[in-house]
């Protein structure tokens, strides 16, 4: 199987899932949420539109394009996936094969419905991947790794896949800058961004950075529509316990009923939970942010002001060249190959 076949078939697997029929879609919906109730149907859904956009073929031809159409030698890589949102781990199943290696997966137990799921639906469009994927619990036939976890997990993995080559992510979450000047519609759609995935992906808006003096009450007004995350129990026991946490130990906040926002030195915050930092000039924010650059997974902003920064309610739509912490996947797999 050449790259233009490979490359064919998840073209191919894009437009199947544009077109998955609704009965399909509700009980693979089911199914998912069996295994982790986060994953409700417009989770899915979403986690699906999302691996559709990945696909579409032009974006798809001219990124593939960029690097090794095949490598000098197919190489067993290892990937331990993520499972914080639905089809997390699918980025790299999508690098692995198109480079023309053998994926060994390793997924988390919070999205194997989903992941097999999809590894299934391209074995049925293209199955002579059946030799080139392999879901495994272990890795020790591995050539080389890639590994998505916290920073203490981040330090196992660098301990036991240290003599083969590696590619290890770490903790990283993303942020929004405001400048007093939004719109209620520029601001409702901060929200997705917020509040998609519950808050659980590395790029969900975690901390917010305000002008000194910034009022917070056109910004709570308008994500009023997302208080549906209320009907989800988990979600709300997160909203209470947190609001307790901060009544009891005297914290100052602000609360719309269902959103959290204190001041906090942090990035990351807990579910139900904004942190935010102040500015006092544009010199001020870049040197904050150069602090915490390796820390950051995107920003949000305006979309002109800072270079490489996604406008609002579009930070979970990246494209297939917007790699995890920035480094590049598919460089990775050209060099071990």
């Amino acid at each position: 199987m050449n790259h233009s076949e490979r490359l064919a078939a998840f073209i191919a697997l894009g437009l199947r899932l544009q077109t998955l029929p609704a009965d399909e879609l509700d009980s693979l919906v089911s199914r998912a949420r069996n295994g982790n109730n986060w994953f409700d149907a417009p989770n899915v859904t979403m986690a699906l539109q999302g691996v559709a956009h990945l696909l579409e073929e032009d974006t798809l031809r001219t990124w593939a394009g960029r690097y090794p159409a095949e490598p000098a030698q197919a190489r067993r890589v290892g990937v331990v996936m993520a499972g914080n949102i639905p089809l997390v781990g699918f980025h790299d199943l999508l690098c692995v094969l198109l480079s023309g290696h053998y994926l060994l997966a390793k997924p988390s137990a919070d999205d194997k419905v989903l992941m097999n799921w999809v590894a299934q639906e391209l074995l049925t469009i293209e199955p002579r991947f059946a030799e080139r994927i392999s879901f495994v619990e272990r890795l020790n036939e591995a050539d080389a790794f890639i590994a998505t976890g916290s920073n203490n997990t981040a330090r196992y993995f660098e301990y036991y896949f240290s003599k083969k080559p590696n590619l290890i992510r770490r903790n990283r979450s993303s942020l929004a800058i405001l400048s007093g000047q939004e719109t209620p519609e520029t601001l409702a759609a901060l929200g997705r961004d917020i509040f998609q995935y519950y808050g659980l992906g590395c790029r969900n808006v975690s901390k917010l950075y305000v002008p000194e003096g910034y009022s917070f009450t056109p910004l709570l007004d308008a994500l009023q529509p997302w208080q549906t995350v209320l009907n989800h129990n988990r979600y709300q026991n997160n909203y209470d316990y947190n609001k307790s946490l901060l009544l009891v130990n005297s914290v100052p906040h602000y609360d719309n009923g269902f959103l959290l926002i204190t001041e906090g030195g942090a990035l990351v915050s807990s579910i139900s939970v904004l942190h935010y930092g102040t500015y006092g000039s544009e010199v001020d924010l870049v040197d904050q942010l150069t602090d915490i650059a390796e820390q950051i997974q995107c920003i949000v902003s305006d979309g002109a002001r800072y270079a490489g920064s996604f406008a609002f309610g579009q930070a979970q739509f990246p494209k297939v060249s917007d790699y995890a912490d920035g480094i590049d996947t598919m460089a990775f797999l050209a060099e071990i190959g």
